[in-house]
């Protein structure tokens, strides 16, 4: 995708983060943008920000584990501006934890934030974006925790190497389908976003407070090295520059952080030669 002005683009996590500086860059390329976020006061923050800019916006607070909301909200883009040209699937979290600790209903939380939100809106916006007959593209954040495995995060794993794994199958099917859609996966390293507040985003459908897992050493550790590690991560306004020069040249995979490339090819010479994970490998970068 080359030419911005006046394409419509409906982003998922646009009240913090990623989502935010996306959503500014391309208001100042002149897209009209579709606000969806679950924080309402934050989604209005951003909705503030873009129209100052003089960009045309709407704000749709949604939950987008519900795909009832999630169709809401598609349904409002296109009464608003009539199509969508970019999908921006952003909306994600983060739960540390082992397996044997993390409740089952983290594991359920964390696969419909950062799955299947996804799959609701591709499965929507898809044919909404064949039946225009125009170009359109579809970026999907993961991480690099999608490429390559860390200790004491199994369920962020899961879910990013899902939606991976998911970017790169629907990318087979589109161009099976001859559809002029390009796919994009963003696998971002560690970035100073808001991702580590999380927990003040939790659905009530997902939130036992009686649960002594919660007043537990490991969530408190677990929490603590979240923090730790994102707000010590690479700065956040590099990214909009990097997701938009994605866009322009094509680039399917969207890699910022080199310094993992080690990990990534660890991991596939390991798979064809039929290696076992090691720990070990992660000294001195993780």
């Amino acid at each position: 995708m080359k030419d911005f002005k006046d394409k419509v683009m409906f982003i998922t996590g646009a009240a913090h983060g990623f989502g935010r500086v996306i959503a500014e860059e391309g208001a100042k390329r002149g897209m009209k943008l579709a606000l969806v976020d679950i924080d309402k006061p934050a989604l209005n923050e951003t909705y503030q920000i873009v129209v100052a800019t003089g960009a045309d916006a709407v704000m749709i607070p949604t939950d987008v584990t519900k795909e009832d909301e999630v169709n809401a909200a598609i349904d409002q883009t296109l009464q608003t501006f009539k199509q969508i040209d970019l999908l921006i699937n952003d909306a994600g979290i983060a739960l540390p934890g082992r397996m044997w600790e993390l409740p089952t209903r983290d594991w359920e939380w964390i696969m419909h934030v950062n799955v299947m939100s996804q799959v609701y809106a591709m499965k929507r916006i898809i044919p909404i974006m064949m039946a225009q007959k125009t170009h359109g593209a579809i970026l999907n954040v993961a991480s690099i925790a999608g490429l390559v495995d860390t200790p004491g995060m199994p369920a962020y794993h899961a879910s990013k190497f899902a939606s991976v794994g998911m970017s790169e199958a629907t990318a087979y099917d589109l161009q099976r389908a001859g559809a002029d859609i390009e796919m994009h996966v963003m696998c971002p390293g560690f970035v100073q976003t808001d991702l580590y507040h999380t927990e003040e985003h939790r659905p009530k459908q997902y939130s036992d407070p009686s649960d002594p897992y919660y007043q537990s050493e490991a969530f408190l550790k677990g929490q603590q090295f979240a923090k730790y590690v994102i707000t010590n991560g690479m700065p956040l306004d590099t990214i909009a520059a990097t997701v938009f020069k994605a866009l322009e040249e094509d680039q399917f995979y969207i890699l910022t952080h080199p310094q993992f490339n080690p990990l990534i090819l660890d991991r596939v010479n390991r798979i064809v030669k039929n290696g076992a994970p090691d720990v070990h490998v992660m000294d001195g970068i993780m």
